[in-house]
């Protein structure tokens, strides 16, 4: 028994919502402790899996449920684009990284590549 039925629009939206939350902390796991150099890797690496077991806590559900309405090619996908989405504003909000035309272009470049998993949606 599922807690998200297959129909409706809440079928299509809470996995994408539990792919953005599971990122933001899988952000925060593998790039948050970049700001604390001194910290012992090994207090980082304990702090990392976490923040992680978080993460999996709202990965897991989002592929379980979504993959009743998309398929698991269309949840990759989903999830690489909120990837490219979050870490961007991570990389200049919290790490002030400021990001280049390259990476303009390559994310563009992505962002197309998931247009083209979705084209047979339409």
């Amino acid at each position: 028994m599922s807690l998200i039925s297959t129909a409706g629009p809440l079928a299509y939206l809470a996995p994408i919502a539990l792919l953005l939350a599971s990122n933001v902390f899988m952000t925060i796991a593998w790039y948050g402790h970049l700001k604390f150099k001194a910290t012992p890797l090994v207090a980082v690496v304990l702090a990392s899996w976490g923040i992680a077991l978080i993460e999996y806590c709202l990965a897991v559900p989002a592929n379980r449920y979504g993959h009743a309405v998309y398929s698991a090619a269309e949840l990759k996908t989903i999830q690489e684009v909120i990837t490219l989405v979050v870490f961007t504003g991570f990389a200049v909000l919290y790490l002030e990284e400021p990001l280049g035309w390259n990476h303009a272009i390559g994310f563009t470049l992505i962002a197309t590549g998931a247009a083209f998993v979705f084209s047979a949606r339409a």
